[in-house]
């Protein structure tokens, strides 16, 4: 009976050596008839992985596909017939390399960053007019009623101003106090001022932020925000008109302000479009409408974080400065039609481009 056992044993043992012997055999034949075309697509994986697909010729994109093809049908037959666990992750590596080299898209980092602003943002804006209409409305709308209230009656400044904003700048300043905050030149501390520049840009970017995000609730809270901030720029122009200063002041806010404003109204622009888009749907859901108005919005709220960046580097520099108010008012309003030029011009075919096109 032992002997039986024994003999069943090694009989057994014998089977499961050869089996595993013939699989290592077969995944070695299977290996040398394919192994050529794995090495020559590994190669065209790693050259387009280093230097994108542009780096390859004509054929070798051509090869490249092919290969890829092949590859997939070795790592599915692979899969099939149970052959070793190394070649099978060997393969599965090099399709999921490939896949993203034959698939993905092959565009820099800098490329995507170039075709955005050479084309994206100039083209969202341009579908935005809507959406920058009502953004730029609540900015003047506000405006108007806090420069009117406040020339009315001066304790309004302290209704829409909040304290550290006014940074002592109130209706209860001297003449001599509020003009020496236009033109900084005249006894104030450097480091408050750089200070003070730095919680604008904090307070101004927060708001930014907040105008955008809450505009998908109908687009009420982004108009309310903007109009809000219109209420303080009219505040502090009627303090200062009142003095005698509007000129003055003006050419103070024009130096950063034209820029720094607009940011606020492009956001407002970018949350009233994903507002729109779930009050006025049109044919399609609000969900639809509201992804296919994000990639705008999107756009808008980078224009306007660019917008805060370029603000907040003037009113860092050129400010403080540049005291002569005419420099102000041009350098300031000069900035804005570089605006408006890039974002009307920017990412417009050619009439030859658009007949090729067609």
């Amino acid at each position: 009976m032992d002997i039986d056992i024994d003999e069943r044993m090694a009989t057994s043992e014998t089977v499961n050596f050869g089996a595993g012997q013939s699989d290592m055999l077969r995944s070695a034949r299977f290996r040398v008839e394919r192994e050529t075309h794995w090495r020559q697509l590994d190669e065209l994986v790693t050259r387009a992985e280093k230097g994108g697909a542009a780096a390859l010729g004509y054929d070798e994109v051509r090869n490249l596909a092919s290969g890829y093809r092949q590859a997939m049908n070795s790592l599915s037959v692979a899969r099939d017939i149970s052959l070793d666990r190394a070649l099978i992750a060997y393969l599965e590596s090099l399709c999921a390399r490939a896949y993203l080299v034959v698939y993905a898209p092959q565009e820099s980092l800098g490329g995507l960053i170039s075709r955005l602003l050479s084309q994206g943002i100039p083209q969202a804006v341009r579908r935005s007019a809507l959406p920058l209409f009502i953004g730029f409305l609540a900015l003047i709308l506000g405006a108007v009623a806090g420069y009117r209230l406040c020339q009315n009656d001066p304790s309004w400044f302290y209704t829409f101003v909040p304290p550290e904003m006014a940074d002592q700048r109130t209706p209860d300043a001297s003449t001599d106090y509020l003009r020496s905050t236009i033109y900084e030149d005249e006894g104030h501390d450097s480091d408050r001022l750089a200070a003070f520049s730095a919680y604008l840009f904090s307070h101004n970017t927060t708001i930014v932020i907040l105008i955008f995000t809450l505009g998908v609730f109908v687009s009420v809270p982004s108009f309310v925000l903007t109009f809000y901030n219109g209420l303080i720029l009219g505040a502090f122009f009627a303090m200062f008109a009142r003095r005698g200063l509007g000129y003055d002041v003006f050419a103070w806010l024009s130096i950063h302000g034209v820029t720094e404003l607009a940011a606020i109204s492009v956001a407002c622009a970018g949350g009233a479009k994903l507002g729109l888009a779930v009050l006025l749907p049109g044919a399609r859901t609000r969900k639809e409408a509201l992804r296919q108005q994000a990639h705008d919005a999107v756009k808008l709220a980078i224009l306007a974080a660019l917008m805060l960046v370029a603000a907040a580097f003037i009113e860092g520099f050129l400010r403080q400065l540049i005291q002569d108010p005419v420099w102000r008012v041009t350098i300031g309003w000069g900035v804005g039609l570089f605006w408006v030029g890039w974002l009307l011009l920017g990412g417009r075919q050619s009439k030859a481009s658009r007949e090729a096109a067609r």
